[in-house]
């Protein structure tokens, strides 16, 4: 079992921890006090319990892991990487992550990036892939800060929870190259603070 405790830049102590089934209740309790502006563009209405539990279900096939970030035992961040099981992109990766608002631009986002990152590398992931609805700006001038490349935007390809037709936007980065910015996304005392 992954388990780190790590400090953000504001001095602000997490856990980050493997997510366990257990945790459900808890990971209802986080994704209910999101925004709905942070959750109109999820995949899926994580507000439904029975969404929830079967993708948390979906860690026992080996392909998804789930880690989340606690402070003072409360679920404060969501994240995920997800290997295809499709065997024409058995080498690609997705990458998602939500934190909670009030613990956003602390670094824990990164943080949490860098340990899916880290588990990326292990699975010999050749090409990491985020998707994202063209409204999301703040995420995706994110991930072009950590090196992610645009790769296209579709049309009206999805819908958001509203019911709203939007554009996906998916970019793309090589694991040595998230690696190599996420680096330098902290000063050096951010970093080792921060390990």
């Amino acid at each position: 079992m992954r388990k780190k405790r790590e400090t953000l830049k504001d001095g602000t102590k997490v856990l980050i921890r493997d997510l366990h089934y257990e945790d459900l209740d808890q990971l209802m309790k986080f994704y209910r006090s999101l925004p709905l502006e942070d959750r109109v563009y999820l995949k899926v209405d994580v507000t439904k319990r029975r969404v929830v539990q079967q993708r948390m279900k979906l860690i026992e096939e080996g392909t998804i892991f789930r880690i989340v970030a606690l402070h003072k035992d409360e679920i404060v961040g969501d994240g995920m990487f997800e290997i295809s099981k499709e065997g024409w992109r058995k080498h690609q990766g997705e990458l998602r992550v939500i934190v909670a608002r009030p613990l956003q631009r602390r670094g824990l986002g990164m943080i949490m990036m860098r340990e899916l990152h880290s588990l990326a590398m292990k699975e010999d992931v050749e090409k990491i892939v985020v998707k994202m609805m063209k409204p999301q700006k703040g995420a995706i001038n994110i991930c072009k800060k950590l090196g992610f490349q645009k790769e296209t935007t579709i049309p009206n390809y999805v819908w958001d929870q509203a019911g709203e037709p939007q554009d996906l936007v998916i970019m793309t980065c090589k694991p040595q190259n998230l690696w190599k910015e996420l680096e330098q996304s902290y000063t050096d005392t951010d970093w080792q603070r921060c390990r």
